[in-house]
């Protein structure tokens, strides 16, 4: 177990818009600024997906070139944390290509196909819906394809298919050790956080793994302080959750990794710099 706690600030993901928080990112600009903010609050690491000025997710790289630039230029000790699933409806290539291109330090890499829907979680209503393609194929390329452009995957499990998916394709040998897990817990499609679930998910992963997690909406705050109870690093922000624990719009990324900070005090673990988060994940020095 390490005693240092690695939190990252997600802070946008593909669908989170400002008519929900102000204070979510489209432009390279705003990403930075709020990157800048996270980072002074405690976290260690951003995860990005990439907006128009209009909001709307994209893959093109010249937009996630400028907005990985502008991050790496206001905060370059963060660790930037480029996402390979970009938005709903985007193909392998269009996913894979940036990655290749920017070759940030980490990028998610997910697990299985699945069901993915923005849902009335008061009235069970579908809002939006779409299935998030992730074959073996996808998940055998993207993974060999960041370790040999020097890109240490953060491997986003949904549920445990999805971290067998992974044990099975790992016996190709391409993985670089240590391996980095992120539980995603609320995702419509996926699985609710279930505190015997993260202890199982915890039993399955390989020797040497890393793991930290994260929780949509108010499922955000039990995850993430289970995972720190059980050595394990937290992600927050946005993409993810727009409130604190009181119920009040969060004022930015920065508050809410000021709310993962209280919770690794109260635990007793250290808050991980940039580059220590770098050490106990493994990434390598360029």
């Amino acid at each position: 177990m390490s005693k240092a706690v690695i939190i990252t600030a997600a802070l946008a993901g593909a669908g989170t818009l400002k008519s929900q928080n102000p204070n979510v990112p489209y432009t390279p600009k705003e990403f930075a600024e709020e990157a800048s903010k996270a980072a002074k609050a405690g976290a260690s690491m951003v995860h990005v997906h990439a907006r128009t000025d209009e909001g709307l997710p994209t893959h093109d790289i010249g937009r996630i070139r400028d907005t990985y630039n502008a991050i790496k230029d206001k905060t370059p000790e963060l660790i930037v944390n480029l996402s390979s699933a970009v938005g709903p409806f985007k193909t392998a290539e269009q996913r894979i290509k940036p990655i290749i291109e920017i070759k940030p330090e980490m990028a998610s890499l997910n697990t299985n196909s699945m069901n993915f829907a923005a849902v009335n979680r008061k009235t069970g209503e579908i809002l939006v819906d779409y299935l998030f393609d992730n074959t073996f194929e996808m998940l055998q390329n993207f993974g060999k394809t960041m370790e040999e452009h020097g890109v240490k995957p953060e491997i986003e499990v949904y549920d445990m298919g999805g971290l067998d998916n992974v044990l099975l394709v790992a016996k190709q040998g391409f993985f670089s050790e240590p391996m980095n897990f992120n539980f995603v817990w609320g995702v419509a499609g996926g699985q609710a956080f279930r505190p015997i679930s993260f202890v199982a998910l915890v039993g399955a992963l390989p020797p040497r793994a890393n793991f930290t997690s994260c929780g949509v909406g108010q499922e955000e705050f039990p995850a993430i302080m289970q995972s720190c109870i059980m050595g394990g690093h937290m992600r927050v922000g946005l993409e993810d959750n727009i409130r604190t624990p009181s119920g009040e719009l969060a004022k930015g990324n920065w508050e809410l990794v000021e709310w993962a900070v209280k919770i690794a005090d109260a635990l007793g673990r250290n808050v991980a710099t940039p580059e220590e988060a770098r050490k106990i994940m493994g990434i390598r020095t360029r």
